[in-house]
């Protein structure tokens, strides 16, 4: 591990988006817990959990060692973007994580590292790449049978709960981190920035408004990177990885994927069609756990 040092303020606020993901939820807040992140128990954290217009409230989710904050937002909108910003605004804390889709547990040394990086960079932007728990991305792999149940039976084997670097071993790289850790990714589903920088951007563009918010986080993504004050840390080693739940992309067969209307909606705000940033050049922090090394690739 590396060397360590305890912050003496409020560091953190952790912003997750849930609808309807009552099944889903505990274990990303569970994976969010000091008692589940690497050395997590001298960070001054919290978590606010978003139920974004679900169907039917959160159950209690109390954890120990997660300070948490339940709101729930009764809304007819497709769309978590406003939600995000307004809850930003409410934090006080020096950097903010923003997770739009609560579906993913987290990776074991997110926080550790993503802390770490945060002190050894002026403004930085510290990202993780995303997988798909199961066989194929989950596209692909639901319309072969994989599905809730499936998941369940293979979270169970895992025992994820004592050592989440084994979700490595069951899961495939999402479409938007296709590459792996060594190429550029479209967008992160768990990332840390300074939260006076995310004032200056904007925060989500607020005309985003399609279902989950459509290419909102993607967006966010590429403006952050082509800003030459920031520096872009790619978590090594560290992701997060989606449960099946219903995706409105993430979901669906490839043949129905929004992502026409997505591009439509993007094109109605910039202009012009998006495009990933291909020269992207993070560095890279943390370390490289020997299950997630086959996602290396040159």
């Amino acid at each position: 591990m590396l060397p360590f040092k305890t912050p003496s303020k409020e560091w953190l606020t952790v912003i997750t988006v849930f609808h309807d993901m009552a099944r889903e939820a505990p274990r990303t807040l569970y994976s969010l817990s000091r008692e589940y992140q690497l050395q997590a128990v001298g960070l001054k954290y919290r978590v606010i959990a978003i139920d974004h217009g679900s169907s039917t409230p959160l159950a209690h989710l109390p954890y120990r060692g997660l300070d948490l904050e339940y709101r729930r937002i009764e809304t007819q909108a497709v769309s978590p973007v406003m939600a995000v910003n307004q809850a930003v605004e409410s934090v006080s804390s020096e950097f903010v994580m923003i997770n739009i889709d609560g579906a993913r547990i987290l990776s074991p040394g997110v926080l550790m590292y993503a802390y770490q990086a945060c002190e050894a960079f002026r403004n930085p932007f510290v990202y993780t790449l995303g997988w798909h728990l199961g066989p194929d991305i989950q596209n692909i792999s639901m319309t072969m049978g994989y599905s809730q149940h499936q998941e369940d039976l293979l979270l169970a084997e895992l025992d994820w709960e004592h050592n989440g670097y084994r979700l490595f071993e069951k899961s495939s790289l999402a479409g938007s981190s296709a590459g792996g850790f060594l190429k550029p990714i479209a967008e992160s589903n768990c990332f840390l920035i300074r939260t006076s920088t995310w004032v200056e951007l904007g925060g989500f563009h607020p005309d985003f408004q399609t279902p989950g918010g459509g290419l909102a986080n993607l967006d966010f993504f590429k403006r952050v990177c082509e800003q030459t004050d920031i520096t872009p840390v790619c978590l090594l080693g560290e992701g997060t990885f989606h449960q099946i739940h219903g995706g409105v992309a993430t979901n669906v067969p490839r043949e129905k994927h929004p992502m026409p209307g997505f591009q439509e909606e993007y094109k109605s705000i910039h202009g012009q069609p998006w495009q990933k940033k291909q020269d992207l050049e993070p560095v890279y922090f943390g370390r490289l756990h020997k299950v997630a090394r086959r996602f290396i690739s040159i």
